[in-house]
Formats: structure tokens, sequence, C-alpha cells
């Protein structure tokens, strides 16, 4: 049974998800509905996606796999490159074996694209929704420190740690300069493996506590879904939002070039095969609609987590009213 920080929660939810919709109405995004239910889930190396049996009781069809989405991203590119103004979706998303205090199997995301737009346009829109929210639900003004503070991974890693990733160009030297600055990196010797225990042990948490924080200019190994800098192709336009120490969101200057794309998924195709990750399909519909796509920019944020901090609470449990740790 709901306790009553859950049922504040649920009250806090609704206030979120109007404040929400009205800020994206007022700019003229177009709210949309994608299919939970996909042939082909995005590739990303760390996440893993439920698997969902179709059995067809008619001679429509044949029996095959499906996927909960784990991000409506790939139907919402394709509606982009159909011809689709600024969208946005509040919607669910799955990802199997997430269960700790700040991720639950089953969670709520926002997801919007803007065409003719980079990824600053689309970090200007997510401060003001998130601005108009906090005054929705009462947080207590966090979220309306606006303009939010923007920092390039280079230099909220060379603040928090000293060391500079511009003289580090591979696994191995940076390997040395993170073991030098006091972290654990066991047996990692790529770059991005390196990477991410330096900046989980050293950077994340110092990120997003006198203001939300954006993170920009990923290494363009790290780069996804995003185009590369131009100018500068040792980086790539994505950002991700952090928030005491919390990450909120992630988005890109969006790829448009389908064969660039491509190679990018078959080498993550790659990544989870050695690591004895399921691989997944490519989605060939999607990989259509890049090319085809005009120059955009999109973000997903994770709505449990700013609820969590918009009402000041520890766990990802207080603010869902049947959390996963019901059937875990």
């Amino acid at each position: 049974m709901p306790n009553p920080v859950q049922w504040r929660s649920a009250a806090g939810r609704q206030a979120l998800y109007g404040a929400l919709r009205r800020f994206f109405l007022q700019l003229g995004y177009l709210e949309v509905d994608t299919p939970l239910l996909i042939p082909a889930p995005g590739m990303e190396p760390h996440i893993t996606a439920f698997e969902v049996p179709f059995v067809p009781e008619t001679d429509v069809g044949q029996r095959r796999t499906l996927y909960l989405h784990t991000s409506p991203e790939y139907a919402m590119k394709r509606l982009l490159a159909d011809g689709a103004g600024p969208i946005f979706q509040i919607c669910k998303v799955f990802r199997n074996g997430e269960v700790s205090k700040t991720h639950n199997p089953e969670f709520t995301m926002l997801e919007f694209y803007r065409p003719q737009a980079d990824y600053h346009a689309i970090m200007a829109d997510l401060e003001g929704a998130l601005a108009e929210a906090d005054r929705a639900v009462g947080g207590g003004g966090f979220f309306s420190q606006t303009p939010y503070e923007r920092l390039s991974v280079r230099d909220a890693v060379l603040r928090a740690t000293g060391v500079d990733l511009r003289a580090c160009p591979d696994g191995a030297s940076l390997k040395r300069a993170a073991e030098a600055a006091g972290v654990r990196t066991g047996d990692a010797t790529l770059f991005d493996d390196v990477f991410f225990h330096l900046f989980l042990q050293k950077v994340e948490g110092t990120l997003g506590w006198e203001r939300p924080t954006y993170l920009t200019e990923y290494p363009a190994s790290m780069a996804s879904l995003a185009r590369l800098k131009p100018g500068d192709p040792s980086v790539a336009e994505r950002t991700e939002l952090y928030a005491r120490g919390l990450e909120l969101a992630n988005g890109f200057s969006e790829l448009t070039d389908p064969v660039e794309q491509r190679a990018r998924l078959l080498e993550e195709q790659e990544f989870r095969r050695k690591a004895d990750r399921a691989v997944y399909p490519l989605d060939e519909r999607f990989l259509d609609a890049v090319g085809r796509m005009p120059p955009s920019a999109g973000i997903a944020v994770g709505l449990d987590r700013i609820l969590m901090l918009l009402l000041g609470v520890e766990s990802i449990s207080d603010v869902l009213l049947f959390p996963a740790h019901e059937f875990v």
C-alpha cells in the first residue's frame, strides 16, 4: 500500500506533467505517441531491453522476438524524417535489470526534438520546461536558476581531478593519469572504459550542486547518436544534465549521416557481442530516416529523477506507487 510520501509524489507527478505539457504546447510542440513494443531496440552498449515473444493467433505475421522500448528515440526520429515539426512525448520506457535507489526497470521519460536546431537550443528549451515545473510542483527554486551551468567534459574532469583529457589520447595514457589521481581502474585498458572509472569515481558526484549543470562536448568515441562538432571532430555535440550529482538527461545535435550511423551501430553490436550481451538487430527503418532528417536536436529526460529532486526525496521508490521492489 502506498505510504504518505508516495501519495504526495502522485500529486507532484500530476503537477509536473501538467506544467511540462503547458510549456511545450505554448512553444508550438506537438505531443506524439509512439509504440512501446518494437522490433529493434536501441543499441546502447550498457542497456538491456526486455524481450517479448510475439505469437500471432492467425496466419498474419510470424512468431518472433519483440522488445519493450528503452527510449522512443528511433520512432520520433522517423517522425522528424517524415516532416514533423517540434515534437515531444511523455511515456513509459523499460530497461532490464536496472534496480537501485535511482533506477527502476520501468520509468517515465520526457523526450523532445526540434528540427532546424542544435543542442544549444534544446538545452534552453529544457531549462525553461524545468523552471516551469519547479514552480508548479513547489520544488524550492533549484531548477529555476537559469541559465544552467555549461561545462565541457574536459573542463569537468580537469576541475575535479587535474587530468587533462587532451593530454591523454589513448587508454594507456589516461589509465596512468587516472591512477595517479587516485582512481581505481581495475583491468580497464580502453579509453572509454578508463574514462568511466574516472568519471564515476571522481567527477559525477561533484556536478550540479549550486545549480543544474550541462556537461557538453563529449569525446568523439562517446558520440552515440550525436554529430561531431564542426571544426573540432575530437568532440561530439552531446550533452547530459546533472543536478546534485545525479544524471537527469542525455541529448544531442543529431547525426544525420546514415553511413556513419550504420557504422556506429555495427561497432556497438560488436561491443555487445564481445561483452556477451544480447545483440539486437539493426533497425533499417530508423537508418533510412537518419538520412532524411533535417538538422535537428533532441533530448531524453528521466522524469522520476526530476520528481525526486523537486520533492526532496532520496529514493526513486518514493515517487512510484508501485516500485520494482514489489517483485525483486
